[in-house]
């Protein structure tokens, strides 16, 4: 049961996604994968005490990079990715690395934060319980997605 029970919170709050706002749906996402990560991770209170206020930081600061200044970035592609001069291009896959690079190193600050805090062992664990949990919610977006797909059609 108690495996169970953050699956069934998991398919619950993301039932309840059509009518929040984003930043609800975002701080829903957030208690999810607080749940997921503890689970799979098997985090004693103790740890998780300890794990998680190193974890926040770092996904503060990873989120504020990919969405903030790898989304301008995006954008600019997008609206004059054929009409950049080599200068341009050059300007913007400078910052491209720049960004991927502040990524990598929070990635590094992150382990050798966590190496005191949990065993090697959970903090490998913890890359693929970020993606399991990424690709839960891909999965579930799709669904809604082609669910509101059907109930659109005549």
């Amino acid at each position: 049961m108690k495996r169970f029970l953050p699956l069934l919170l998991f398919i619950f709050t993301l039932s309840a996604f059509g009518q929040s706002n984003r930043s609800e749906r975002h701080e829903k996402i957030k208690v999810l994968k607080v749940a997921f990560i503890t689970e799979k991770l098997n985090l004693s209170e103790l740890e998780a005490q300890k794990f998680w206020p190193i974890y926040n930081v770092f996904d503060d600061k990873t989120s504020k990079i990919k969405y903030q200044d790898m989304r301008k970035m995006r954008y600019e592609l997008r609206e004059g990715g054929k009409t950049l001069t080599d200068a341009q291009a050059n300007n913007l896959l400078d910052r491209f690395i720049e960004a991927e690079d502040k990524l990598h190193k929070e990635r590094v600050l992150l382990v050798k934060k966590l190496r005191q805090v949990i065993s090697a062992k959970k903090i490998i664990l913890l890359k693929s319980s970020e993606d399991d949990f990424n690709r839960k919610m891909l999965e579930q977006y799709k669904k809604r997605r082609e669910q509101r797909k059907k109930n659109k059609k005549p």
